[in-house]
């Protein structure tokens, strides 16, 4: 999906606009409209549960990670943060228990998180839970922004970085218009039973493929799936993008030796990229820069080009 210059600078005027609004020394009353289209009132944002690597990204991001009192285990980044804070375990399996054993007065829970039986015992408990949309796309990336720092009462810490990952992922607009002829990527993330499982459409893998410049070469369905040995030759990748996550990691040695990829353009030339996970797929603050360095590893005739290019966000101080 590209993204136009016009759409970069109609939200980085509003988080400009936004910015103007004094923060206020603390919340009273807040009302988050959240991604299950329920309002949420927030009274006090300082004992937070953040789950989901994004969010535990931004709040960092926002100079507010004193007052996380506990993450799941997507929260890889900043590195410091499972190691500082206690862990809730993962995501889509987290315990009631873990959850509010540590007396948070607010939660706040990236769009698919549960179980839904999870979800429901903590809003019983009437603590605030504040689902956080996940979009995968520009304009997601910057509305996940503004809902966590909403809900945490820093609106001008939000525009700011709003605005500074607006002007970083118009940068990759430019970057894009270089690109002559986009190659095919499939990403895969596993073997399952000998089938690859890989990326289709409305995935996190498909948008950061669309913001590199490639081609989703398996876009003709929804989600994450195994496909069999004809459907990936019929693909004809030119890429296959992975990623890195500790022990169970994909090489080029594994996929390549597969028959139907031997059968491949990337295996012809020994195209493989993997990167780290959170950093591809998280879509937080750092997406522009995992979509820069994939652009980069895709197009490498593009790197004169992209020489002088500096991320904005990195050196944004958004924290104060």
């Amino acid at each position: 999906m590209i993204f136009s210059h016009k759409t970069f600078a109609r939200g980085a005027l509003i988080a400009c606009l936004v910015g103007v609004i004094p923060e206020a020394g603390s919340a009273t009353g807040i009302v988050v409209h959240d991604a299950r289209g329920r309002d949420i009132s927030v009274d006090n944002p300082q004992r937070i549960v953040s789950i989901g690597g994004a969010v535990t990204e931004i709040l960092y991001a926002l100079g507010l990670q004193d007052r996380i009192v506990g993450v799941d285990t997507t929260s890889l980044y900043p590195q410091s943060a499972l190691s500082e804070k206690p862990n809730v375990g993962y995501m889509r399996q987290l315990s009631p228990e873990g959850v509010l054993g540590l007396d948070p007065k607010l939660i706040l829970a990236i769009e698919g998180s549960g179980p839904k039986e999870t979800l429901d015992v903590l809003e019983n408990a009437k603590v605030p839970l504040v689902t956080v949309p996940e979009s995968y796309s520009a304009e997601g990336l910057v509305q996940k922004i503004s809902v966590v720092a909403h809900a945490m009462d820093v609106e001008a810490r939000g525009a700011c970085l709003s605005k500074a990952v607006s002007a970083d992922l118009a940068s990759l607009t430019d970057l894009r218009a270089r690109i002559d002829k986009p190659v095919r990527v499939m990403f895969v993330m596993s073997f399952l039973n000998g089938r690859a499982m890989v990326a289709g459409r409305k995935t996190a893998a498909d948008a950061i493929i669309g913001l590199s410049g490639g081609i989703n070469a398996v876009g003709d369905f929804e989600g994450y799936k195994p496909v069999n040995d004809e459907a990936i030759v019929a693909a004809k990748p030119d890429v296959i993008l992975t990623m890195q996550r500790g022990r169970e990691d994909l090489d080029a040695n594994t996929v390549f030796g597969n028959p139907a990829f031997a059968l491949t353009p990337a295996a012809a030339s020994k195209s493989f990229i993997a990167m780290d996970g959170l950093y591809l797929l998280g879509f937080g603050p750092r997406t522009a820069s995992a979509a820069h360095d994939l652009a980069l590893k895709l197009y490498p005739s593009l790197a004169s080009a992209a020489a002088s290019w500096r991320a904005a966000e990195p050196s944004a101080d958004c924290r104060h």
